[in-house]
């Protein structure tokens, strides 16, 4: 018997792909800070910019908790996991890394014990999309980041917010911590002898207790005979947007990423105070938020263009409150180029691989009577 947190859905279209299911598989590491660390890293987030002990000690984390994971994989005789997860939870001044999967067999293995091949960051329907499109899963990757804004550029951008305009010691450390994220999972991917890190998902978490973030990629490294073997291309294009684009001849090049901080000014505040108390627009705020954003989707084509992109897909544009008066605007997309050779194994892709499994278990008990049940009382 096995139990898996694999859905129907996810079941049938890893069949598609000669693959059955295995078991949840877990792996843990609590680490602490410990005081030298702390120190240090104060002192760095006096200057802003990379905690590289900080990163240091998330990647050590990270990794030491995804090698057990792949250790248990290896002890029931998998052949692959599948959904792998990496989380951070909070204890106090420690830090637990957590990494979740649910491993796989061959669909034709009966009961014997398979050499563990490769760990994969996307789901069972996302897995089946991405081979059908030729892209063979080796392992799950990620990127990662810790920073700080930095009391020095927190001085220098507080100055400058009382003009209006883009802040440009904030826009460097967020284009930069974004792309060295980029960098150090498209690295990773090269160490596993892989030639394109797909489906990366972004996430920014706030380090608690420590007034940092950590800027986190994660992606599965996989092998396209088609792509070049000299380089290592990255896309947050999800699994079925890739298959429909390789159907068309459009192999992903590069994942783009671009951001612009912008300050609506001291000056530009008080206009658009005054009219917030009178109907219409408020066109300062208007115009600096088509500025911004502007400015960080020119960023993305600039370096399209560097590339020799034909397209840039799948654009999302965020827009973030950063406090006294600024606000980020962060551009992400892919660029791809039209490629020969480029082939699916399938005609169509099945339903099951689009179809969406439904929420089952809704708990409603913490607002029950009108009790906070995490108030301890």
């Amino acid at each position: 018997m096995k139990t898996t947190g694999l859905s129907g859905n996810e079941m049938y279209c890893l069949d598609k792909i000669g693959y059955k299911a295995g078991d949840i598989v877990v792996g843990n590491s609590v680490h602490a800070l410990g005081v030298g660390r702390s120190i240090g890293s104060a002192f760095r987030a006096i200057v802003g910019g990379e905690v590289v002990q900080f990163t240091n000690l998330i990647e050590e984390g990270r990794a030491a908790a995804l090698g057990r994971m792949e250790e248990e994989a290896k002890e029931r005789g998998s052949v692959g996991i599948t959904g792998v997860s990496s989380e951070i939870v909070f204890h106090g001044t420690n830090i637990e890394f957590l990494s979740i999967g649910s491993s796989l067999h061959t669909k034709s293995n009966n009961g014997e014990r398979e050499e563990l091949r490769f760990s994969t960051s996307t789901d069972g329907q996302d897995a089946y999309a991405q081979v059908d499109a030729g892209y063979e899963p080796v392992k799950f990757v990620f990127g990662n980041v810790a920073y700080s804004i930095g009391i020095t550029r927190g001085i220098i951008g507080a100055f400058k917010t009382l003009a209006r305009g883009e802040i440009k010691e904030f826009s460097d450390i967020f284009n930069k911590t974004r792309h060295l994220a980029l960098e150090r999972i498209t690295n990773e991917a090269r160490k596993a002898g892989a030639n394109s890190v797909v489906g990366i998902e972004t996430t920014i978490l706030p380090l608690m207790g420590t007034g940092l973030q950590e800027m986190l990629m994660i992606g599965t490294a996989s092998n396209n005979p088609s792509l070049k073997k000299d380089g290592v291309v990255t896309s947050d294009l999800t699994a079925q947007e890739m298959w429909n684009l390789n159907k068309m001849g459009y192999a992903p090049i590069k994942m783009l990423i671009g951001t612009s901080v912008y300050s609506l000014g001291l000056i530009g505040g008080i206009t658009s105070f005054v009219k917030s108390f009178v109907k219409g627009e408020i066109s300062e705020l208007s115009k600096l938020i088509y500025e911004a954003r502007e400015n960080a989707l020119a960023i993305i084509n600039k370096e399209a263009d560097k590339i020799g992109a034909d397209e840039v897909v799948g654009v999302k544009t965020y827009v973030y409150k950063l406090g006294g008066g600024l606000i980020e605007f962060l551009a992400i997309g892919t660029a791809v180029k039209k490629i020969d050779g480029l082939t699916c194994k399938s005609t169509e892709l099945v339903p099951q691989a689009f179809t969406s499994d439904w929420e089952t278990f809704v708990n409603t008990a913490e607002h029950s009577f009108g009790v906070d049940l995490n108030s301890g009382i």
